[in-house]
């Protein structure tokens, strides 16, 4: 039995330590925010936070999060960065199919916790390991720009 503490909660899991975190969030504890993209850490799908740092939770074993803080999707909201880019999200329209956004949110909501007043390129190079299908990159531009805006 292992225990992760999750958006500020322990949660035991009885899981092989080698498992991705991303499978024990999501077959697991039915934390289903965090997506399965490519399975390689290359679309940003999977992002969560461990210690404030965005990580590709489809290649982190289990065993290696332990003793670390882990923020989801479903968690990201109750940080200051995170409000401000959900906000944002809604108010500028990003989603257009939705499933990569968990990803890109959390990756934006780094960005402005290390850097609340980012240029384009410090926009650009934090977003860059995130793809989206649908092509939202300019919306999703403009939400990061509008939440660093927010009081």
């Amino acid at each position: 039995m292992q225990t992760l503490k999750i958006n500020g909660v322990s949660k035991s899991v009885d899981v092989p330590p080698e498992m991705p975190l991303l499978w024990v969030l999501r077959d697991v504890l039915s934390m289903t925010g965090t997506k399965f993209g490519c399975g390689i850490a290359q679309c940003g799908a999977c992002t969560v936070h461990v210690d404030g740092t965005p990580i590709r939770s489809c290649q982190l074993p289990v065993g290696s999060a332990i003793g670390h803080a882990i923020t989801t999707i479903e968690g990201i909201g109750d940080t200051p960065s995170g409000k401000k880019v959900q906000e944002a999200w809604l108010e500028k329209e990003v989603v257009q199919c939705g499933y990569c956004q968990s990803g890109q949110i959390m990756s934006a909501s780094a960005l402005l916790a290390g850097n609340p007043s980012p240029t384009d390129d410090d926009i650009r190079a934090a977003m860059s390991g995130n793809i989206c299908r649908c092509g939202t990159y300019v919306r999703i531009e403009a939400a990061i720009k509008h939440a660093a805006t927010k009081a």
